[in-house]
């Protein structure tokens, strides 16, 4: 609690563990009958907090003035001093049991860092923030992962209320204890020590805190049902949901609830626990989903036959998905995700490989012809292998794909807001279930294939030096792909979490000149709006973002004479990276836009005869709901950096797959129970030392800048400095020098190889956010504000491609 408690020190060291024996009440009132009615209250609360059980961990190594070991106590390692260790024994007899009281007081002992800053902020210099900070433990750089959807709603509010309750096993036994908190058709209380408690037993409450104060009926026994029993040190939490018949009407208790909760929940606090924790986890998503560098492709069967139907696209992205284009921005995803290499997907899956695929695109006659081979395939002949990896490398549109497939779950499609479900009525738009219309197109979609660019220099000049003088042209052209007469049709879908659209588009080709100044280009339309246009022009264009050009259609102008369609003025919102497709929108200066009237009247008179933008019209809520699909089942973590005063801090991992080999590495790397240890990414001395220079530069809609890290991890060593060994790139003199790296790492232990892509992390979509921190904020402002500094402190986004496997494919290549 915020409030000072620091006049009634006495009386709380007085009452410290006491508030769960049976005279508490009675002493504490004769002790406090002087003291205001309602600091009283707030004492009592304090008291109560103080006495709740704790798992947090305690590492003081850093922090005190004393040399800290390991404290085991009750399966848990604490890292504290003499001085601390003392307190900690003694604050654990008083309370009987590890409660926030036992931790706090362990916290704040007299040669505290922290302590002795505060008694001596006169005498306060940056000299000592700076000691402190180099007796960090530098082999720990503790971060907390925090996983993407589903994100898992309460049917009621809970109020956190502590009030005695007996209960009544079927068996005879019967024990009094207390609550944790309540809600209408469900409770949660405290047992000290062990009860023949279990999960789906019945048992009978009586709510005799209650009783004194309340008149809810004639009944006064309750059935609940056992849901959930969790265990901390000597006390069992037991969850619990009220067993009912169902009647026209509620009960008197349950009356007596909606009325008692509703009036009090300001009081004593709504148990917030599921909505920050889906809040904080949402928050990092809308920051990482829109700079992913991967590009996740939805597969469609039809017939049986599996062929790529939507691609998420992103500004980070959009140089992957725009390498599968031909000439004609066809897509030609077909030609990378085959069928063949599907089933190879699936049959890795299982054991959580992916697939390494070999391409380079030949230009002939103004045509574009792909190449591709994989692992798989180039295996079949080993003799013919480094001749087409020599000559694909020696293109400049040589590119390393890893491939990796993920298994589609509609469930997933929908993310609901995590609050109760009043609170949830009021921002329905955000709650809308999929419709079924969705739910039947995600139906003809199984599985997710996920393409990922990991081409870097070092790899291209590793291929390069294989010689392919003499080549099989025979055997080569067999890796080179048809062009098809009627490509696949690939929706893009972008990732955002704002509805940009808000018009009806539709398809309609027809010549437009685009000006500015003294400078034309000539091009086609791809579709229109009322108040928008998308051309695509003949040749790249020298425009930017905000520029101001002039539109002419002079086909529709034959059409017309009630409009001048010469010289409309539009604004430039985007370009594609080749910048030869412009989004326009109208730009009004003084008078009515001649074009939005125009294409107003054109869409009016038209509606039948027109052709609606098929991803727009035809499904509604597909976007949202393939984005929260490949949210909550996307394998790569991202690493978020925040702000903190002039510097960066790296302690919050999110998304992926906390499971995996990488992620499994630094989790047994950690002191800390629950954490994961970025000491393999940060150790090295230039790593977060580029990365801050790098974010200092970087705009939002900067592509992302690169970073390999080559890490080798001895796990018979127990001291994690010693255990661990990392190099950049950079750090190697030659090939020869790194296959020594990787062989040594492979010798004695584990090696692996990031590729680290960094992005400037754009601005928050707070309307995305809004709806659950101010349902947090408005019962726990303290905790809102947190959750807000935490969102607005977010300055990059790290992703980590594990390119191990490659590497390792590169490494045998060329000792052979």
């Amino acid at each position: 609690m915020n409030k000072d408690f620091s006049k009634y020190q006495k009386i709380i060291d007085e009452f410290s563990g006491q508030v769960l024996t049976s005279d508490f009440e009675a002493r504490f009132n004769a002790a406090t009958k002087k003291i205001p009615k309602t600091e009283r209250f707030l004492l009592k609360m304090e008291l109560k907090r103080l006495a709740a059980p704790c798992t947090r961990l305690i590492d003081l190594r850093g922090h005190v003035d004393g040399e800290c070991k390991a404290f085991d106590h009750e399966d848990r390692t604490h890292y504290l001093d003499d001085v601390a260790s003392r307190v900690f024994t003694e604050a654990f007899t008083r309370y009987n049991g590890y409660t926030f009281g036992v931790y706090e007081a362990t916290m704040n002992t007299e040669n505290n860092f922290r302590v002795i800053y505060q008694k001596e902020k006169q005498k306060a210099s940056l000299t000592p923030q700076v000691d402190s900070a180099k007796t960090l433990e530098k082999s720990q750089s503790p971060a907390k992962f925090y996983s993407f959807g589903p994100y898992y709603d309460r049917s009621e509010e809970r109020m956190n209320f502590a009030v005695a309750i007996q209960v009544s096993l079927g068996n005879g036994v019967s024990f009094e204890c207390t609550s944790s908190d309540i809600s209408v058709n469900g409770c949660k209380f405290r047992v000290s020590g062990f009860k023949p408690v279990k999960v789906g037993m019945q048992l009978t409450l009586r709510f005799r805190g209650l009783e004194d104060e309340f008149q809810f009926g004639a009944d006064t026994n309750f059935i609940y049902e056992v849901k959930n029993i969790t265990t901390l040190d000597n006390m069992q939490l037991v969850g619990v949901q009220r067993v009912v018949e169902t009647k026209a009407r509620p009960d008197g208790f349950t009356q007596f609830l909606v009325g008692f909760i509703q009036g009090n929940k300001r009081r004593y606090k709504i148990n917030l626990d599921n909505t920050i924790s889906a809040l904080q986890s949402r928050s990092y998503e809308q920051y990482i989903l829109p700079k992913s560098n991967e590009l996740p492709v939805f597969i469609e069967k039809n017939n049986e036959l599996l062929t790529p139907k939507y691609a998420l696209t992103c500004n980070n992205n959009q140089g992957l998905y725009q390498y599968w284009q031909d000439e004609k921005r066809y897509s030609t995803l077909y030609c990378l995700i085959t069928p063949e290499r599907i089933e190879r997907l699936k049959k890795l899956a299982v054991s959580g490989k992916t697939l390494l695929v070999f391409s380079f695109i030949h230009k002939s006659q103004g045509k574009s012809y792909f190449y591709t081979a994989d692992e798989f395939q180039l295996a079949e002949d080993t003799d013919f292998m480094p001749y087409y990896l020599g000559f694909a490398a020696a293109k400049e549109s040589f590119s390393v794909i890893q491939l990796s497939l993920l298994d589609v779950f509609p469930r997933r499609a929908e993310s609901f807001l995590t609050l109760s479900n009043t609170i949830a009525k009021q921002n329905e738009y955000l709650n809308t279930p999929v419709s079924d219309e969705v739910k039947a197109l995600l139906d003809k979609t199984p599985y997710i294939v996920v393409a990922s660019e990991i081409t870097d220099s070092e790899s291209i000049q590793a291929y390069q030096s294989l010689s392919y003088e003499g080549i099989n042209t025979v055997k080569l052209k067999n890796f080179g792909h048809k062009r098809l007469s009627k490509p696949f049709s690939v929706d893009e879908v972008g990732i955002n979490y704002k509805n940009q659209r808000q018009e009806l588009r539709f398809t309609y080709k027809t010549p437009a000149h685009v000006k500015i100044e003294n400078v034309m280009w000539q091009g086609v339309s791809h579709d229109f709006s009322k108040s928008g246009l998308k051309v695509e022009l003949e040749k790249s264009t020298v425009l930017s973002k905000g520029d101001i050009v002039y539109v002419s259609f002079p086909a529709l102008q034959k059409i017309t004479s009630a409009f001048d369609l010469s010289g409309l003025p539009y604004e430039v919102m985007r370009l594609n990276s080749a910048k030869t497709v412009v989004n326009l929108r109208v730009y009004v200066e003084k008078h009515q836009h001649i074009g939005r009237k125009f294409f107003k009247a054109l869409i009016d008179k038209n509606r039948d005869k027109l052709t609606p933008d098929e991803y727009a019209m035809s499904s509604p809520g597909l976007a949202k709901a393939l984005r929260n699909i490949y949210s909550a089942s996307s394998a790569i973590s991202s690493i978020i950096v925040q702000a903190s005063g002039s510097r960066y801090k790296a302690e919050v991992i999110a998304g992926g797959d906390p499971d995996s080999k990488l992620m499994s590495a630094m989790k047994q790397l950690s002191d800390l129970d629950g954490y994961y240890n970025l000491y393999p990414v940060f150790a090295h001395a230039d790593v977060m030392a580029k990365l801050s220079a790098q974010l200092k530069k970087m705009q939002s809609t900067d592509g992302a800048s690169s970073e390999l890290i080559y890490m080798a991890i001895n796990n018979k060593v127990e001291q994690v400095e010693k255990a661990v060994t990392i190099k950049l790139a950079s750090d190697f003199a030659n090939e020869k020098v790194k296959q020594f790296f990787i062989h040594q790492a492979l010798k004695k232990g584990q090696f692996f190889c990031v590729l680290m892509k960094l992005s400037r992390a754009a601005e928050p979509d707070m309307a995305h956010l809004h709806p659950e921190l101010s349902y947090i904020s408005s019962y726990a402002i303290h905790r809102g504000k947190q959750i807000e500094q935490d969102i607005f402190s977010v300055a990059g986004i790290g992703q980590i491609f594990d390119i191990t496997q490659e590497v390792l494919f590169r490494y045998q290549l060329m000792r052979n």
